[in-house]
């Protein structure tokens, strides 16, 4: 570059021999220096100066963009040879705000690309006739088709057609005017049913003439909120047309709310203020409702009691049984629903329902204890046996007391086995109880190991009934996972019980065995396996081993597989059957606290 150039070149210049050392500097280098010796520039040229000089004069060509770093500024450096002279001129620029805004431009991208990956709503890029031109993997969890199944289709194949021509119309409409549109509609599963989704589309137009070229939609599922939405519609629409009267209690204890049959019943008119408790309950059922009746409803859920109501119009009085119902709201607040019997009419008929509905619960009850009955029972009478011994053993030491010195110490030491064997009895009792515990869901840090081996004690006697062994196969230390541990010792056991089920069909009368192995991923999950040597499952059997109602077994109501999977879903994860050469592999998998945590730190 001739002298006059480097001169008035106002980005730093400077002159490099052959040997990389410094000739020269502009005056915009110079200014850098700020007085500094010539030396000093090579501070500020890539590390790799002399590499880079011996090339550049070697291949006679320029080398352009070479990165160098000086204290928190990145320069980028063009070596262009001067073969005459045998020179270099190192032309820079600071490039730092440059490349950090191409940085963070390309960790956008892939913040965006991981986004759309493994976001559970659906984004999808549209024509403006509404085909498909791309789609997130989403498609698949929420429609059963992958993207490129989906490339190239008119969405609105998948619509309802009571709402294809209102929801096309609208969404056209509002894209050409707003550019903006969110519809909810319905929109058919790749299995046949039809999902409510709910789907924000933007317009994206073309610079000049301002055309609708494509869509972009962000689609969800939300099923679940309009079933919910539909049925609070259909719950007040039941309760208003309930022939039963109806009252909603405020948490200060004041009416605010009487359906018609209460206002019937009690005697006030549609346009009249609400009624105190006091006006239709005597001192004395009142005082009961507010030193029992709230504080039972809200240990319990409900309280009854059976009284007499005084209507306001004069009637005579009604007697009734009251059933006090407690609920929660969103905001945590306690409030109360009444709901009145009339005993005049109804007396015979509910006590002839609550006779069947005991009757129903009773037998639920039994079933449910007679698929554990055999386990419980052996489990119990080894350990009473054992009492039964060790005490007979001390009654006949005790009666040597005179002639035997050690008879002290063999009572002494029966009554401590005693006191064990009928805490193992206790223990079984108590872990029964606790698998059979009702209550709302309790998400805790669970060893998984431990459920695993709870699940097995459980179907323990079940197993070895049928020859069947399980081996236990996991490594020390398992990473903890967040779940409910009553639901998760419910899927185990389910899983189990159908190896063990399967083991019996393949190999009646014989040994057969069952792997339950719990192993941590790489991916930041644990997976739990149940591997059987049962029979398998076809193609046609697997599409449907997760679908409710469906059963191979003769007694069974096909609901264990479906409700297991939604369970381990609830805690997200996943469970998927996988056929074997000789039998059937359950894989379940559950995301770790540790990654779990991590991603609560992203977000």
């Amino acid at each position: 570059m001739p002298v006059s150039l480097m001169t008035h070149d106002p980005q730093p210049s400077v002159v490099l021999g052959a040997d990389a050392s410094p000739r020269g500097a502009n005056p915009a280098f110079s200014r850098l220096l700020a007085g500094g010796p010539l030396s000093s520039v090579r501070a500020w040229l890539p590390g790799n100066l002399s590499a880079l000089v011996r090339a550049c004069l070697q291949q006679a060509r320029a080398i352009e963009q070479v990165e160098a770093h000086y204290n928190d500024q990145v320069w980028l450096w063009t070596l262009i040879p001067d073969l005459d002279n045998q020179c270099v001129v190192a032309r820079g620029r600071e490039a730092s705000a440059e490349l950090l805004a191409e940085r963070e431009a390309v960790r956008a991208r892939r913040l965006y690309r991981l986004i759309t990956e493994n976001t559970t709503d659906l984004i999808s890029r549209h024509t403006p006739d509404g085909r498909f031109l791309d789609a997130s993997p989403a498609s698949w969890t929420l429609l059963g088709y992958w993207p490129e199944a989906l490339r190239g289709t008119l969405a609105q194949r998948l619509f309802h057609r009571n709402d294809l021509a209102c929801v096309m119309r609208q969404a056209r409409d509002a894209l050409e005017l707003d550019g903006y549109h969110t519809m909810t509609y319905r929109i058919r599963h790749q299995a046949g049913h039809y999902l409510w989704f709910e789907t924000a589309s933007r317009a994206i137009r073309e610079t000049y003439t301002g055309a609708v070229v494509e869509v972009i939609s962000v689609s969800r599922d939300i099923t679940a909120r309009v079933q919910a939405e539909e049925n609070k519609r259909r719950l007040a629409e039941v309760v208003e047309a309930n022939p039963d009267p109806v009252l909603f209690i405020d948490p200060e204890g004041g009416v605010s709310y009487l359906n018609p049959a209460a206002r019937r019943m009690l005697g006030v008119p549609a346009t009249a203020v609400m009624p105190a408790l006091a006006a239709f309950l005597n001192s004395h059922d009142l005082a009961r409702l507010e030193t029992i009746g709230w504080r039972h409803a809200e240990q319990e859920g409900l309280w009854t009691t059976e009284t007499r109501l005084q209507p306001l119009n004069g009637e005579p009085s009604v007697p009734v049984s009251l059933l006090l119902l407690a609920h929660r709201s969103t905001a945590g607040e306690r409030f109360f629903s009444l709901v009145v019997r009339d005993m005049r009419e109804r007396e015979l008929r509910e006590a002839e329902q609550r006779h069947h509905q005991d009757e129903m619960a009773h037998t639920a009850r039994l079933v449910t204890l007679g698929e554990l009955a055999s386990g419980i029972a052996h489990e119990i009478n080894q350990p009473l046996a054992a009492v039964v011994n060790y005490a007979n053993a001390s009654q006949r030491y005790l009666q040597t007391l005179g002639s035997n010195p050690d008879a002290v110490e063999r009572v002494a030491q029966g009554l401590a086995r005693i006191n064990l064997h009928a805490n193992h009895a206790s223990e079984v009792i108590k872990r029964l109880r606790g698998f059979l515990r009702k209550g709302r869901r309790h998400l805790q840090a669970l060893d998984v190991s431990a459920v695993a081996r709870q699940a097995v004690n459980l179907c323990a006697w079940e197993a070895r009934e049928q020859q069947v062994s399980i081996d236990l196969q996991w490594p020390e230390n398992l990473p903890r996972v967040y779940a409910d541990r009553v639901l998760l010792e419910q899927v185990l056991l389910n899983l189990l019980r159908n190896a063990i089920d399967a083991n019996a069909e393949q190999h009646p009368g014989q040994p057969s065995r069952i792997a339950l192995q719990v192993q941590p991923l790489a991916t930041g999950r644990l997976q739990i396996r149940v591997q059987d040597q049962g029979p398998g499952v076809s193609a046609d059997q697997l599409e449907q081993l997760f679908t409710p109602f469906y059963t191979s077994k003769p007694q069974g109501l096909g609901l264990g597989l479906s409700m297991s999977r939604s369970i381990i879903e609830g805690f997200g994860g996943e469970l998927e059957a996988c056929p074997q050469s000789g039998g059937l592999l359950m894989c379940c998998s559950l995301p770790l606290m540790i990654s779990l945590n991590s991603q609560e730190e992203g977000l």
